[in-house]
């Protein structure tokens, strides 16, 4: 009997393997290393395969171009890797057939018009497409990266008009996505925060000097640059400490300043010595399709967010409850000088802000949209 029981259970261990859909993640960078992949799908890949997919990941960047790609110099090896790319995107067309779907992240290559794209859609069962920014925007008008002002947007309105499923970053952009896609199929999914990690650890006194942070990459250092008049006017009414977290060198010797390079294993640590986040952005249409992220990390950890007031940061930011809408450089001023001065306002702001994350932007709340989209692209016709 016991033998019988066995053979029942092996087949249908082996029926429910075969019943497994299969996806095929395209996307420019490795694991683990950029904030764009890390805090949307990436950290849902465990929980797509606990619920029965099974997941194989192609980035275009191995490691070793991730670490010099935005660095100056490197020409010969950053042409060596980009080959290297082109082979590995040449040899993935020969195994589309074998997913169920093809998740794509951004672009399947990144210089150039939609060749590979039209060549990944016409060969893909399925594709869902996870678009972040506002790349259906010229970018090269608003990005120095060579990556991306040889894109263009030829790639990008193509993957929304024929995807399956297009995963937006911001409402606007949903909008905008469901008037190109062909089948109609768009979800705005919010970048989201792993709270069991992200977590507070703030005492909220006036005891040391107060520490202002932001956190960004090579590509968005622009955006901290806006801040350096406001900066220099602060400095002459307070004493405070800028520390900023990226994968570049920040000079700024008009003020007292702290530059860390970003790494996985001291992400949170660093976060944690911030005392308030900043979040600039300028007033362009280029920024209504960032998902405000970095504001929504800031806010994990309790922290007051100062934000520029645009974009998706109005949808979730209640100016003077969980965190401050502004948009003169005197009102940057303003707010910074009393989140300076008060540290029980920073308390009560940071400790709503935590709130609205722990509702609205937790791993924990965000998974089952993920899971929605799945079952939708993959479900039978």
């Amino acid at each position: 009997m016991n033998f019988i029981s066995e053979i029942i259970l092996n087949t249908f261990k082996m029926s429910a393997k075969k019943q497994n859909k299969k996806i095929l993640i395209i996307c420019p960078y490795p694991k683990d290393v950029a904030a764009g992949q890390r805090l949307k799908y990436e950290q849902y890949i465990g929980d797509w395969e606990t619920n029965g997919y099974e997941v194989k990941i192609s980035p275009f960047m191995t490691m070793k171009m991730w670490e010099i790609v935005y660095k100056k110099g490197y020409t010969l090896e950053k042409i060596g890797w980009t080959l290297l790319g082109i082979l590995r995107r040449m040899k993935d067309v020969f195994i589309l057939r074998k997913y169920d779907v093809i998740y794509i992240f951004m672009y399947v290559y990144p210089l150039g018009g939609a060749l590979f794209e039209r060549i990944y859609r016409l060969l893909s069962k399925k594709i869902i497409y996870d678009l972040e920014d506002n790349w259906l925007l010229d970018a090269s008008k608003e990005t120095k990266e060579i990556p991306h002002n040889l894109r263009g947007t030829e790639k990008t309105r193509f993957l929304v008009r024929t995807a399956d499923h297009v995963i937006t970053s911001s409402p606007s952009l949903n909008d905008i996505s469901l008037q190109i896609n062909e089948k109609k199929k768009c979800t705005y999914i919010s970048s989201s925060i792993n709270t069991d990690i992200f977590v507070p650890n703030n005492r909220y006194k006036n005891e040391n000097k107060i520490t202002i942070g932001w956190t960004g990459t090579f590509s968005t250092r622009r955006y901290l640059d806006l801040l350096r008049p406001v900066f220099i006017e602060l400095k002459k009414k307070r004493d405070f400490k800028l520390i900023v977290i990226g994968n570049f060198e920040y000079d700024f010797p008009e003020i007292d300043i702290e530059v860390i390079q970003w790494s996985a294993k001291k992400e949170v640590e660093d976060l944690q010595k911030i005392d308030i986040g900043v979040y600039p952005l300028p007033m362009d249409s280029w920024v209504m399709g960032k998902s405000g992220l970095k504001a929504i990390q800031y806010m994990s950890f309790g922290l007051p967010c100062v934000a520029t007031n645009i974009g998706t940061a109005q949808q979730f930011i209640e100016d003077g409850k969980n965190g401050f809408l502004v948009e003169t450089e005197s009102e940057w001023v303003n707010t910074l000088v009393k989140l300076i001065d008060c540290s029980w306002l920073r308390k009560e702001v940071g400790e709503n802000a935590r709130q609205t994350v722990l509702k609205n932007f937790s791993t924990h709340v965000i998974k089952q949209q993920y899971l929605s989209v799945l079952e939708s692209a993959t479900k039978s016709d």
